[in-house]
């Protein structure tokens, strides 16, 4: 059975990448990689063994375009009120908290945050199928 085990983005500048990522989601550098032209850093925390891992090309000056092709990441966490106060707080700018029903009954709760190259990345509340 296949295990999903990273996400790969381009990122323009590692210092911000790194700071955001931690702040937000206390994503820790697991490897860094330097090669001729580019870098390769795999970022977890303790909670799982999923990574992102950031490219950063060493020649690229331009802020890259997401595109229409990429839609998110999601994080579950314990308290949504609470990790959108957080992330408030340190000033990266989550959007309004929403929820999503089907047939009467709560299916998600969550908000939408992006990174500084501008990924998406969804917070929901841990809950039925999003644990």
């Amino acid at each position: 059975m296949a295990k999903a085990i990273h996400m790969m983005i381009r990122v323009l500048d590692e210092g911000r990448s790194l700071a955001f990522y931690e702040t937000a989601f206390g994503l820790k550098t697991a490897d860094r990689f330097a090669f001729e032209g580019f870098t390769l850093v795999y970022l977890r925390n303790p909670a799982a063994d999923f990574e992102i891992e950031l490219t950063i090309n060493h020649d690229r000056k331009e802020p890259y375009a997401p595109g229409d092709g990429y839609g998110h990441v999601a994080f579950a966490v314990e308290d949504l009120e609470a990790e959108h106060a957080r992330l408030s707080a340190a000033g990266l700018s989550p959007n309004p908290i929403k929820e999503f029903h089907r047939e009467g009954a709560l299916l998600a709760k969550f908000f939408f945050i992006q990174d500084p190259d501008g990924y998406k990345i969804e917070v929901l509340q841990k809950h039925g199928r999003y644990r």
